[in-house]
């Protein structure tokens, strides 16, 4: 192994020691990033997110939104019940690679019901053993791998400390360690929620970033804003930007207005809008989207709804606005956006039901398609998606 390599190596344990007690690496400076894979650099793409349903992926669709950039989740227990070289998941990203798409999958370990498990115990050691059957399917086909969904929400509440924090370094250690010398693989950290609010600032988070700073292999964070309040991303930005290495670049693979839109769910429906389809006008935002969940609207009907209803309207450029602000800093790798409805955002719809579907570029659950090949595009977001390219 070449010196410098060795170096890069010692430093690396040596901040993976500190950090195992809660501790960092004072009066040193940051350490360079890995020599065997070049740093991703500051690119400001903006990308398609599928979450868990990458099965749903259609590359027409990507087309026509310009998207060159491709991510989805693979949740690890999934790998106990299907074998990892026949996962879906790890079959669409393996094809949208070989057709010229960049791809993200995001690492997901649901711990929700469940402690999580000590390192070097015999629990760590089936989890490590799970990790190392996905791995080979990942690198060289997965352009950048984040450790870690949402370890803050994917977790029993009571956890969310130092334990937490101990699994997860474990696991990147892991990853990092069995990362092929060269690999064109780049490793973040995934993913922080709710960083605009106080309370979630907890040491544990403090950890979590101040490894991702001290550890050389790592290229940075992803970060989830989903909020009520465009302001609000701001604060998750000037929190976490000064708590990594300045050369550290970020993901923005989930962003969006959702609590914003939920806040809204309840209002009445715009006038014009109900005497144009004849709807009571006292009936609800929520109620109508119902209708258009049983039975899709055709696209005027949905776009009507949507650009008659001031709050709606209002944040039609929330994409393009975010996706300035993000690449302002200079520092944003790749942002990936909610890309298609999926089932799960309409399951058990009601008035306090999230409200996912609003994100949507495209939507097939609530506006009728215009042919087999492809659905249609939700009001708004497809132009701007567009024009980021």
């Amino acid at each position: 192994m070449p010196p410098t390599r060795i170096l890069t190596r010692v430093i690396a344990v040596v901040g993976a020691l500190a950090l195992v007690s809660g501790g960092s690496i004072t009066g040193a400076a940051a350490p360079a990033p890995d020599a065997s894979t070049e740093p991703l650099p500051a690119l400001g793409a903006l990308g398609a997110n599928y979450n868990e349903n990458l099965d749903q992926l259609n590359y027409l669709e990507l087309r026509t939104a310009r998207a060159s950039w491709v991510r989805g989740f693979y949740t690890l227990p999934e790998a106990d019940a299907v074998p990892p070289e026949q996962s879906e998941t790890l079959r669409v990203m393996r094809d949208a690679h070989s057709r010229g798409y960049k791809t993200l999958l995001s690492l997901k370990f649901p711990k929700t019901s469940m402690s999580f498990p000590r390192p070097g115990s015999p629990e760590m050691a089936a989890e490590l053993a799970r990790l190392d059957r996905v791995l080979p399917l990942v690198f060289g086909t997965v352009d950048i791998v984040t450790i870690g969904n949402e370890p803050f929400i994917e977790s029993l509440p009571a956890e969310r400390d130092e334990r937490l924090n101990e699994f997860y370094e474990a696991v990147a250690r892991h990853v990092v360690n069995a990362r092929p010398a060269g690999s064109t693989t780049h490793l973040f950290m995934g993913a922080l929620n709710r960083l605009d609010l106080p309370q979630n600032r907890t040491p544990a988070v403090e950890r979590y970033l101040r490894f991702v700073r001290e550890t050389p292999e790592l290229e940075g964070v992803d970060l989830h804003p989903h909020v009520a309040d465009e302001a609000a991303i701001q604060a998750f930005l000037d929190y976490t930007l000064p708590r990594l290495r300045p050369s550290q670049t970020f993901l923005v693979t989930e962003f969006s207005l959702v609590w914003y839109w939920q806040q809204h769910l309840t209002d009445r429906i715009p006038v014009a809008f109900a005497q144009r389809y004849g709807y009571s006008p006292d009936r609800q935002v929520w109620e109508v989207i119902g209708d258009a969940i049983k039975h899709p609207f055709p696209a005027r009907k949905w776009n009507d709804l949507l650009s008659e209803s001031p709050w709606f309207e209002s944040k039609k450029h929330f994409l393009r606005d975010e996706l300035d602000r993000f690449r302002a800093t200079g520092r944003l790798a790749v942002a990936t956006y909610g890309f298609r409805q999926i089932p799960s955002m309409t399951a058990g719809w009601s008035a306090t039901k999230a409200p996912w579907l609003l994100n949507s570029v495209f939507a097939p659950l609530t506006v009728r398609s215009r042919d087999d090949a492809m659905s249609t595009p939700g009001y708004s977001w497809i132009d701007d998606f567009r024009a980021l390219q």
